[in-house]
């Protein structure tokens, strides 16, 4: 398919007027969107009770083509009737991650038994119990409790109390595979693990940092702020291996002008090796430091660590960085001279900084970039990590992570006399280890797809079928609930955001909480999470404890308790009476103030990481310098029993090529759901793909649309199509998550326990053609 020009524009306007029409029409779509409901989709965050699709600073229209799918996937009609009687188990495998969720809501609950094929409706009052009644078979750490960013507050909250008194801390939420590196890196360098600045920070900035991401499809409504940021003469660095189309050029389609003659958005374009982020950020700060552009008393008035920062930047030479990095020193010095002539700059990034092996480190860097210069506590400038769903940073909030913070931990006991369990929790990844070798029995999972969001995932279904019973509860069905399949698996059908039938809160990435109203329920046999959550607890501990659990049905007596007992949420009792929005206090920092125990930054001298795949060695031959042609000549890799070749037309002897992999999202996905197969933004009309760049094609012996086998540690996916993709840097492939999870490895950074999504070591293995 063609490659657009320019992100957002007409084709935004017109896919915008299609999933109005899919919704039941235009304006029942608008006054849906409209609702005093925040946003179901990204962390940036709007709605709430200025009114939907606006943000915290009042602009309308704040909206974009996610909260359109997300509004449009949730305003469809109910599965059919006799859908899971009709579709066994295999059938549903075979069901591609946009087929489940375009299968319609989910109305009834479903059950499946082990060695069944097909689910089986059951009663709410059967479901309820069966859980129970499992609960009570099973110890506390024989389970966990996982939790999605989608979900409210009180859900969060309520959820991760009922695990913890039930006796385990096994409590963990999805930003173990996503932002977690940065709530590690940004706790260990100001005390705080979120942004800290404001939304109006990052309008009125000079420069902006975009490390690791692409907004332009994951985010959109940043496009806006870029957008206007660019429109002051201000500048956008853009560091990312892949050339994204809307983050050089996007035509915003509530401004006339952009939409009409579009806006550049990267005034520099910076494109590194996979892996070589942590070597770019520090040559960036050796030639800060050379250039004597630092804030010299920001780094000895308010920071700690200066000298052995300085003396590490010192020391690393510029062979080493380029190297690693795969930039010549001449870009690092433009890089360095924008930011050393901005006066206020944003560091913002995502997926593409956490999912490493050393995700945390690379967080502690752009800290230190964003130290060194006095670029953290003042206004407009900061450090942000763009999250990814609408309320994971507020399920963080509510104390749901393995190890409560101590100021919770002590409110909860003291305020209501409760005794919490002190044993050491699991994170995600451990939980489903735990689950393979046979020590945790039962998973409850809070929306989301555990499944899908899983590295090494042939490890990670393995894993769900050796529990005895595993609950989902879901709006709609995903790749989890036909691969990820327990003894017993049961299916919860729960009400979207805006038809719950009480206020809920969120939290956005800026720190903001906003409340939503709820609304009226599309569909029968529907139950809200937390009304879910209320009668489980009930069942399983009884109603003579210290909570009376009956009455946690009521949101507003989960807000009283969470107001008692999360610092920074104190507004938070009123807020269903008041209707007054808030920033948490203590977050944000417009003064070098902060929250360590010396009330200083911290700065840390990290190592610059070798990249992934620098040398192809299998044990016997000569290392092979990295991307060159495999099957040729001295240190050529021999398989000894390679796959038959997916194409007839291949036969003869193997050629291999081994190369760094980063798996990423579609412009018509947000995060596991896949809305739209086409990749409008990067011109690809499927998933089943491997880009590359055409140089790497022509060195490695391969041919476009030629069907590979790529290959991993941990798995392999046949019949993959090459293609030829300018955009990317030379030596790098790109396929698309969930799909390519089967070949992403169980490493973990250390620190967050965030596997390495975004650097993979894959070999490509195909067929020399015979000679005619």
């Amino acid at each position: 398919m063609r490659k657009l020009k320019t992100g957002g524009g007409w084709p935004a306007v017109m896919y915008s007027l299609k999933k109005g029409r899919a919704a039941g029409g235009i304006w029942k779509f608008f006054k849906a969107l409209s609702s005093k409901n925040a946003c179901k989709t990204c962390a940036v965050g709007m709605g709430g009770q200025r009114g939907g699709m606006r943000n915290e600073m009042g602009r309308f229209p704040e909206v974009c083509k996610k909260a359109m799918q997300a509004m449009a996937a949730d305003m469809q009609g109910a599965v059919k009737s006799d859908f899971f009687a009709t579709y066994s188990i295999p059938q549903l495998q075979k069901f591609s991650p946009r087929e489940l969720e375009y299968s319609g809501r989910l109305t009834q609950p479903v059950i499946l038994h082990k060695g069944a094929d097909y689910y089986q409706p059951i009663e709410w009052d059967e479901a309820l119990r069966r859980i129970a009644d499992q609960l009570k078979a099973t110890l506390p750490d024989e389970t966990f409790w996982y939790f999605s960013g989608r979900s409210s507050n009180e859900a969060g909250f309520l959820l991760q109390l009922f695990a913890r008194l039930y006796g385990t801390n096994n409590v963990n939420n999805c930003s173990f595979y996503c932002h977690q590196a940065s709530g590690v890196g940004l706790s260990s360098v100001t005390g705080s693990g979120t942004a800290t600045l404001t939304l109006e920070d990052v309008e009125h900035t000079d420069l902006v940092f975009i490390i690791g991401g692409n907004p332009a499809s994951n985010h959109p409504r940043l496009m806006t702020l870029l957008k206007n940021i660019r429109r002051r003469n201000g500048q956008v660095i853009v560091i990312n291996p892949v050339i994204e189309t809307g983050l050089v050029n996007f035509s915003v389609p509530s401004d006339p002008i952009s939409l009409l003659f579009g806006t550049k958005i990267a005034t520099q374009y910076i494109q590194p090796h996979i892996g070589g982020d942590m070597a770019l950020l520090t040559g960036i700060a050796k030639r800060i430091d050379e250039m004597g552009a630092i804030d010299e008393r920001m780094l000895t008035e308010h920071c700690e660590g200066w000298p052995e920062l300085a003396a590490h930047l010192r020391s690393v030479t510029w062979d080493e960085i380029c190297r690693k990095s795969g930039i010549g020193k001449q870009e690092i010095d433009q890089a360095a001279e924008t930011y050393a002539a901005a006066k206020t700059a944003v560091f913002a990034w995502t997926m593409g900084i956490t999912h490493h092996a050393n995700g945390v480190e690379n967080v502690q860097m752009i800290s230190a970039l964003a130290l060194m210069r006095g670029m953290v506590g003042r206004p407009h400038a900061g450090l942000l990590p763009i999250r990814g769903h609408s309320n994971v940073q507020g399920i963080g909030s509510m104390g749901v992570t393995p190890k409560l913070k101590d100021a919770i931990f002590d409110r909860l006991q003291s305020h209501y006399g409760v005794r919490l369990p002190t044993t050491a929790g699991l994170d995600t990844l451990a939980c489903m280890e735990g689950a393979d070798a046979g020590r945790l029995k039962f998973g409850f999972c809070l929306g989301g797809n555990l499944y899908g969001s899983n590295p090494d995932a042939t490890f990670a279904a393995k894993s769900l079928s050796k529990l005895k019973m595993l609950v989902y509860l879901n709006t709609t069905l995903n790749t989890g609930h036909a691969h990820g399949l327990a003894e017993e698996t049961i299916i919860l059908p729960v009400l979207a955001r805006d038809e719950e039938p009480q206020s809920t809160t969120q939290e956005s990435m800026f720190n903001f909480v906003r409340l939503s109203d709820g609304g009226p329920t599309r569909h029968a046999g529907l139950k809200s999470e937390v009304e879910i959550i209320a009668t489980m607890a009930a069942d399983t501990l009884g109603t003579s404890g210290p909570i009376d659990w009956n009455a946690m049905q009521t949101t507003g007596k989960i807000r009283d308790m969470i107001a008692n007992v999360v610092p920074g949420f104190e507004q938070l009792r009123d807020i269903g009476e008041t209707k007054q929005e808030f920033q948490i206090d203590g977050r944000t920092f417009h003064e070098p103030k902060f929250p360590t125990p010396s009330g200083k930054a911290r700065l840390f001298a990290c190592p610059l990481p070798e990249l992934v795949g620098e040398s192809c060695n299998d044990g016997n031959q000569t290392p092979l310098p990295f991307g060159e042609r495999l099957g040729e000549g001295a240190g050529a890799q021999i398989h000894a029993e390679p796959q038959p070749s997916p194409n007839p037309s291949l036969t003869g002897r193997g050629v291999f090529a081994t190369l760094r992999l980063m798996t990423v999202r579609s412009e018509g996905q947000f995060n596991t759901v896949v809305y739209e197969d086409y990749d409008l933004y990067r011109g690809q009309d499927r998933r089943d793909i491997i880009l590359l760049h055409p140089d790497d094609i022509a060195r490695l012996g391969l041919q476009a649309e030629q069907r590979v086998t790529v290959r991993s540690e941990t798995g392999a996916m046949p019949n993959i199509l090459v293609r030829s993709f300018p955009e990317i840097r030379a030596g790098n492939a790109l396929m698309y998550y969930p799909e390519a999870n089967v070949l992403v490895t169980r490493s973990v950074d250390p620190l967050s326990k965030t596997p390495a999504f975004k650097n993979v070591l894959v070999t490509l293995e195909a067929r020399m053609p015979v000679a005619v």
